[in-house]
């Protein structure tokens, strides 16, 4: 009678999931002498034991295991302070239950403070290894493919080139101005239509280009030994606030060294205002237009690269202005956030 008591009977079958396909199957038996914590308890050191639930795999949360077996969330919190209290989990605040890495698994992570620091890019490149490893890659061969690509990584980090179409070459004259800063590396600007022939030239580089042109650098870059990285741009939401509480017949002036950043943004000011404002748009090279646009402009918004020409514009034509135009100077072309993660991809930091 004690064996039919604990014989476990039919009942529904809850699979959690690793990558997507059914790795463990958990059969809770509510009508068991043993108790449903115990019987969760079991099932999970039995999947870590057995590697089903590998090392740095995420436990399901509370909420989702609750969802599967029925179980109050409680309990399954009780059975995960249990797991970890045998030291075969660990808990990381805000991010959920991981299994945790023992023996060998953990010495490297323990003795690198770089892995310390990284502790999710560690689970990711032991991911990627025992997925090599699945594929037949011997430890040897793992490491060629790891090292060939940092190595290509590194090489084409040495040459950094951007490239915009020559119709707005101003544009890709900003992108290298602020990459030079921001980098403190030599970056080479070469027209798009002339990239092709740049990188037959070369054995490894890095592009660099606008979101606008990535299509386009792609395809001329395919064939070759480059790397492409889109860049975002700045979201001018502080020029906009700007542009939307300008009284209304006020005139704007937008001072650009790219033609291409002028029709955008006149374009853009109209969706935004209408016919509200008057737009006049000037590349700094342009003498005459810029003239007149501090002669006629309330503000002038304008780029960093143009910002000592409308200023030496504007001190030009101080006798004939009744008021000076006020000169806003927009911090950047290039999202600050692009920047860090380019710096990244280059090795730079």
């Amino acid at each position: 009678m004690a064996y039919q008591k604990l014989k476990p009977r039919l009942s529904p079958v809850f699979p959690a999931r690793i990558g997507g396909s059914v790795m463990v199957q958990f059969h809770i038996q509510p009508d068991s002498d043993i108790p449903a914590s115990t019987q969760l308890f079991n099932q999970i050191r039995f999947a870590i034991a057995s590697r089903q639930f590998p090392p740095g795999h995420r436990l399901p949360s509370t909420r989702a295991l609750a969802m599967q077996t029925g179980l109050h969330r409680n309990t399954i919190s009780k059975v995960y302070r249990q797991l970890e209290e045998i030291g075969l989990v660990d808990a990381q605040a805000g991010s959920g239950i991981y299994v945790r890495a023992q023996g060998h698994e953990g010495g490297a992570k323990l003795r690198s403070p770089i892995l310390e620091k990284y502790p999710q890019a560690y689970k990711i490149v032991q991911q990627s290894l025992d997925e090599l490893l699945k594929q037949g890659c011997s430890l040897n061969q793992a490491r060629e493919l790891f090292l060939a690509e940092i190595d290509w990584r590194l090489r084409s980090s040495a040459r950094v080139i951007v490239t915009a179409p020559t119709q707005d070459i101003g544009v890709g004259e900003l992108m290298t101005l602020e990459l030079e800063q921001a980098l403190g590396i030599p970056v080479q600007l070469v027209p798009l239509e002339q990239l092709s022939k740049t990188l037959d030239q070369t054995h490894s580089a890095t592009v660099v280009t606008s979101r606008y042109f990535i299509g386009e650098a792609e395809k001329i870059a395919a064939s070759k030994s480059v790397r492409i990285i889109p860049i975002d741009i700045y979201d001018y939401a502080q020029e906009i606030e700007i542009v939307k509480k300008l009284p209304k017949d006020s005139c704007l002036g937008i001072v650009s060294l790219s033609a291409g950043i002028l029709r955008a943004a006149e374009v853009i000011t109209y969706s935004l205002r209408g016919d509200d404002l008057l737009v006049v748009t000037a590349q700094p090279t342009d003498a005459s237009k810029l003239s007149a646009v501090v002669r006629s402009a309330r503000i002038i918004i304008c780029d960093q690269a143009s910002y000592a020409a409308v200023k030496t514009a504007i001190a030009s034509a101080r006798d004939d202005l009744i008021r000076p135009p006020q000169v806003h100077c927009c911090s950047n072309y290039i999202g600050t956030e692009s920047i860090s993660l380019l710096k990244r991809e280059l090795g730079l930091v």
